[in-house]
């Protein structure tokens, strides 16, 4: 499975963007697909996930009600809204996919728990 995301970018605060994570590979529909982002001298961490069919979601405290996140397996894509965005949100954002069990909060919040990882899109919110 390869993965590239795309759709970062210069925003003021409280603007949005719309990410997105296309992949290639037949087995992407049955994967678990997580953002994660990484600001500089930070570490890197968890955004939000989805399951493979879209049912279950997970998002971090500091995005919920504010991202949003969704799939579409016809087309092999995964996708994060993105709200009311903040200087904070700053940061490379990177597409992950692998068998997590979102029910599972620590795994899915585990960057080491997914196997295949997109190249990172840039997101800057200027205040």
């Amino acid at each position: 499975v390869q993965l590239q995301a795309s759709g970062g970018g210069l925003v003021q605060a409280g603007g949005s963007l719309r990410l997105s994570c296309a992949a290639s590979g037949r087995t992407f529909v049955t994967y678990s697909v997580g953002w994660f982002r990484q600001a500089p001298g930070k570490e890197r961490e968890f955004v939000s996930a989805i399951n493979w069919s879209g049912a279950t979601t997970d998002y971090a405290a500091s995005v919920k009600g504010r991202f949003t996140i969704s799939r579409d397996n016809a087309k092999n894509m995964v996708y994060l809204q993105m709200n009311s965005l903040k200087p904070e949100d700053t940061a490379v954002y990177y597409c992950a996919a692998g068998n997590v069990n979102v029910f599972y909060t620590q795994a899915v919040r585990t960057a080491s728990r997914y196997a295949y990882w997109g190249q990172g899109t840039q997101v800057t919110v200027s205040s």
